[in-house]
């Protein structure tokens, strides 16, 4: 299984995300997005292209909330992933120990807030913040992540 994920595109519709992206979507078995869309418009469209789970963000709007959690989990093979935002905002430092208060038991979770791409390992979860696929500032890149499902997970960052 071949998920795509995104996060802080902060665009008003598919058209304003790179080719590159748009391209890895249309591949993807799963879309997940991570918040911040800005646009009820792009969250129609992410949805409309095939299986999709996402969360609200921060800077949402109460349409979106209103169609969306704050928390997702996803059970992928024999893995669970656990999506937030999170949508309470706040400092972009120390996110893997907020963001792990959401979850339980869980293998991988996906965050994203920062705009900073990172994935990393602690205590056998891994997180993966696939950064702003739209180069929003603060990152530094514009970027996205593929996740691989198999015997285990692979998590990529795909940076533009």
């Amino acid at each position: 299984m071949e998920i795509a994920v995104l996060s802080d595109t902060h665009a008003s519709n598919l058209e304003n995300l790179p080719k590159e992206v748009k391209e890895a979507l249309s591949r993807a078995d799963l879309i997940v997005h991570a918040g911040d869309y800005t646009s009820k418009t792009l969250l129609d469209e992410l949805q409309d292209l095939g299986q999709f789970r996402g969360v609200y963000g921060n800077m949402d709007s109460s349409k979106i909330k209103s169609e969306l959690q704050e928390v997702e989990i996803i059970e992928a093979g024999r893995f669970k992933i656990g999506v937030t935002h999170p949508s309470d905002g706040g400092s972009p430092f120390n996110m893997e120990k907020r963001v792990r208060k959401k979850f339980e038991q869980i293998d991988l979770i996906i965050y994203g807030h920062s705009h900073w791409a990172k994935t990393v390992t602690v205590d056998g979860i891994t997180y993966l913040n696939p950064g702003s696929a739209t180069g929003r500032f603060p990152a530094r890149y514009k970027s996205y992540a593929i996740l691989k499902i198999g015997e285990e997970i692979d998590a990529k960052i795909v940076r533009l």
